[in-house]
């Protein structure tokens, strides 16, 4: 559920109709399929072209695509790809004509779950499209009892075995015993995250849902129906009611990540509800109690932001009621070589690598960098590593580029690091200098910014992690 800003890690309770968005140019096949689609009780959307399905269906966030293969402005390939950028697991089913039954194949093969030919049969085109609902439904269910019965929803996924990290674990369980609003603080890729989860797995509230908001992700208009949901009606696109973050977590945990992204007057309204424990939906009067835990995360200076007028004092004080400090890789170095080890089991067979351990001149070159990345950082590497490697043991020559990442390229051409490392290295340097080129342009508005590079704003935002790029520092 990474594609979107808002998801929840245990399989909830509540049922609702699948939605489905009908993408076709053809008013005609448009009305005849939302016809009987909704005849069959689907919540239905319907679009005239790929442009206005990626619009409308940001805000719907459909389970299935059904779209026409051939449409002007863009085809049904193309709206399915860029489509599955933002809702990640929508299934896409293709329509085509009997001519054009290759292309739907070929439709299938870039990702498209199931095609029908037109004119298409009713019986037929709503077994596809239960099948397809059936789908994203057991593979949604999968990923949540997966994230709930895997080790990184608990303290067990906050590895270490320096003092720092015991001390780490022994706090984060006090925390969790006390139920009060927390504020996670740290470095990017320090595991911020991973605390959340573990205080709301050893909390009270374990059995409840655990609900992630990316405050970054999130653009800025549709901030308050992320948090509080809004009625049919509300608003131009709010074609069903929907319930916001903070309804959906009733009784469990709320995770605001980025918490410092977060625009002033959203801050307003999230102060409320941490005093009032009550909101409304977008769109309706009525006021709905909520008891949920805030665990909020940044990696920005909040009191900073305070002085600098860009954090209301009073939500700083309202969120900071419990502190936990996420250690920087620098802090524990000695920690290295136990998550290298834990990073090459994890991901060897994903890669389809033989490798079981690591060289000491390798774990030598790991353990002397600064780490700026922190432990993200150091499991991308060995996800490299582990890409350039072609014995049972991690060589020196697999993690040469580690840390290298200034001077002309990210890693030096040398014969024994291989053409496609290389490679890979010069396309991502070319692709951070174009985004940090970009951010410039637009005087680092991020939502211009991902519209100019045709990328989703998540996508943009990862992408500035990935590489380091943090918010320009601009004076009050």
């Amino acid at each position: 559920m990474h594609g979107s800003w808002i998801h929840s890690d245990i399989i909830m309770t509540r049922t609702a109709a699948s939605k489905i968005l009908v993408v076709d140019d053809e008013e005609r096949i448009r009305t005849i399929l939302a016809a009987i689609l909704r005849g069959e009780g689907y919540l239905v959307e319907t679009a005239a072209d790929g442009i206005e399905a990626l619009d409308r269906g940001t805000a719907f966030r459909p389970d299935v695509l059904v779209v026409d293969l051939q449409m002007p402005r863009m085809d049904g390939i193309e709206t399915i790809s860029r489509f599955k950028e933002r809702v990640p697991h929508a299934a896409a089913i293709i329509l085509t004509a009997h001519g054009s039954i290759q292309s739907a194949v070929e439709a299938i093969k870039k990702g498209a779950y199931d095609y029908l030919t037109k004119p298409f049969d009713n019986d037929q085109l709503l077994m596809v499209v239960r099948r397809a609902c059936d789908l994203v439904r057991i593979s949604s269910e999968l990923e949540r009892l997966r994230a709930r019965l895997e080790p990184q929803g608990g303290l067990r996924a906050l590895l270490g075995e320096s003092d720092l990290m015991r001390d780490l674990r022994a706090r984060i369980q006090k925390i969790a015993e006390a139920d009060a609003t927390v504020l996670i603080c740290g470095e990017s890729g320090t595991g911020k995250e991973l605390a959340a989860r573990a205080i709301h797995m050893e909390s009270r509230r374990k059995e409840e849902p655990l609900v992630v908001v990316d405050c970054a992700a999130i653009p800025e208009q549709l901030m308050e129906s992320s948090f509080f949901g809004h009625e049919k009606g509300a608003f131009t696109d709010a074609h069903e009611q929907k319930t916001g973050a903070f309804e959906e977590a009733n009784g469990g945990t709320v995770f605001l990540d980025e918490i410092g992204e977060l625009p002033t007057g959203a801050q307003s309204k999230l102060l409320r509800v941490l005093q009032e424990k009550e909101f409304s939906r977008v769109g309706s009067a009525s006021p709905i109690r909520v008891d949920v835990r805030v665990i909020a995360a940044t990696n920005k200076d909040l009191a900073a932001r305070v002085r600098k007028g860009k954090f209301r004092e009073d939500l700083y004080y309202r969120l900071d009621v419990l502190n936990l400090k996420m250690p920087s890789l620098r802090e524990h170095i000695g920690d290295v070589p136990l998550y290298a080890a834990h990073f090459i089991e994890r991901y060897r067979s994903v890669f389809g690598k033989r490798v079981s351990g690591i060289s000491p001149e390798a774990l030598q070159i790991l353990t002397s960098l600064p780490w700026n990345g922190n432990v993200r950082e150091l499991e991308n590497v060995i996800q490299r590593g582990l890409l350039n490697a072609s014995g049972e043991t991690l060589q020196e020559a697999d993690v040469r580029f580690a840390g290298e990442t200034g001077g002309r390229s990210a890693v030096p051409w040398d014969p024994s690091v291989g053409l496609e490392l290389y490679v890979k290295s010069l396309s991502e340097e070319a692709e951070k200098r174009i985004i940090l080129e970009s951010l410039g342009r637009t005087g680092w508005n991020r939502t211009a910014t991902a519209q100019n590079l045709g990328i989703s704003r998540k996508t943009l935002f990862n992408k500035m992690q990935q590489y380091g790029i943090e918010e320009r520092p601009v004076e009050p």
